[in-house]
């Protein structure tokens, strides 16, 4: 099994993983898998700034990401067999957005489980996306740890099926900046997009954007396009205007 070259069980370093199991609906075999997956890069620069071995899940996130880009890409090539490689590459973007992650996420209850420096925790939207990226890092854990067929199962039936209807979403087209602006429009209200900040995964950029009225920032949004960021930090502000309801 690959989970014999990542280490043997021991005992639990991280108390918030004691009812793991009940969680994930099934028992880990090789436990500090699922340890670094919930272990944010800020806990371990605070807590073992000098200790080396101690690793985040920055590396299961990027295995995981892969993982659930195949699966995701075989369900909607499977589900959609007379839809063109545009309509299956769209649809998957909205799956596997960090939007979209760090909801599921939360809705699984991943949020509880992390590790993640002091501060963090105080800003939902910091955690949502910690939350999608401990996601993504599971998953990576649970593939090392039971192999691709186990993974795939647990991604179609714990999560996709449990927590988000792919039918309904692969048809969803709701242009939150439209209506945002729409709305500031409407209420005399000055509106701004800015780029706050560009991040690297792998060999990716993510562009964080920001969305201020009338100089307060309402919302920011993080995704692999500065549109798809856009549209995020739109559906932020208009949830926080009550615009829109969730």
């Amino acid at each position: 099994m690959l989970n014999r070259l990542f280490g043997r069980n021991r005992k639990s370093t991280n108390p918030k993983l004691k009812n793991l199991s009940q969680l994930l609906g099934f028992r880990p075999g090789n436990f500090a898998l699922y340890e670094q997956a919930f272990r944010h890069n800020s806990y371990v620069n605070q807590k073992f700034p000098d200790e080396e071995g101690v690793l985040s899940n920055e590396r299961l996130e990027y295995l995981g990401d892969a993982v659930l880009d195949l699966v995701v890409a075989e369900v909607l090539f499977l589900s959609y067999p007379n839809k063109g490689e545009g309509f299956l590459t769209e649809t998957r973007a909205k799956i596997v957005s960090r939007a979209m992650l760090g909801d599921l996420a939360v809705k699984m209850g991943l949020d509880e489980m992390i590790q993640y420096g002091k501060g963090l925790g105080n800003n939902k939207q910091v955690m949502r996306s910690l939350s999608g990226n401990a996601l993504e890092a599971l998953l990576g854990a649970i593939y090392l740890d039971k192999g691709y067929s186990f993974t795939r199962d647990y991604i179609l039936k714990r999560v996709l099926k449990n927590y988000l209807d792919i039918h309904e979403l692969a048809l969803l087209e709701v242009n939150f900046k439209s209506r945002l602006i729409e709305w500031s429009q409407k209420m005399k209200k000055e509106i701004q997009f800015d780029l706050a900040e560009e991040k690297i995964k792998g060999r990716s950029k993510i562009y964080v954007m920001s969305v201020k009225i009338d100089g307060l920032e309402l919302g920011r949004g993080e995704e692999f396009s500065k549109k798809k960021a856009e549209q995020e930090a739109a559906r932020i502000a208009c949830i926080h205007l009550q615009i829109i309801t969730s």
